[in-house]
């Protein structure tokens, strides 16, 4: 049987100033620390539903990941920096130190906050919230452990990021 572990995030944020929307997940799972970087377990939806919904190819390294976030204008965080955790169980998570926001809020043009599932809304809403003022929306996970929610159907759901992108390039154009 495994044990807690108090652990603390391992990867750093990714956005900058041109970011217009911010993805939040929980925290990274097992395989996403060994690679040091978002979603990265090979079962994990996050990259083919977003690169789907973004009209692009699938990144596959580190790099090709990063550029892709950056030239979508999409930032992606962790709303926890540690906790103590099982694995890569969502539903252990215990003793939470949230991340602090401030720097990508106050850095980056977001306009709108996604959160990665219910346990990322969940910790949302009782550890950020209170401190940024900004409503989230919550998205179905990505996670293999989401099994009810097919591919398309993911990606029918993650459309509003690309959606809200869209109409702020529009709004952009017109001021």
């Amino acid at each position: 049987m495994q044990q807690y572990q108090t652990l603390h995030h391992v990867v750093n944020p990714v956005y900058d100033k041109d970011s217009r929307v911010l993805i939040l997940g929980t925290f990274p799972s097992v395989k996403s620390r060994e690679m040091r970087f978002f979603y990265g377990h090979p079962q994990n939806r996050f990259w083919k539903v977003l690169a789907h919904v973004m009209k692009e190819s699938v990144p596959v390294s580190v790099e090709e990941k990063k550029a892709f976030l950056l030239r979508s204008h999409i930032a992606v965080w962790d709303v926890i920096e540690s906790c103590q955790i099982i694995g890569s169980s969502d539903a252990s998570i215990r003793d939470v130190v949230p991340t602090d926001l401030t720097e990508i809020l106050n850095t980056a043009r977001i306009r709108q906050i996604y959160v990665n599932g219910g346990k990322a809304y969940e910790l949302y809403q009782k550890y950020s919230f209170p401190v940024t003022k900004r409503e989230a929306v919550k998205l179905p996970s990505t996670s293999p452990a989401n099994a009810s929610w097919s591919f398309d159907r993911l990606c029918g759901a993650w459309g509003c990021i690309a959606e809200k992108l869209q109409d702020d390039n529009m709004q952009q154009r017109t001021r």
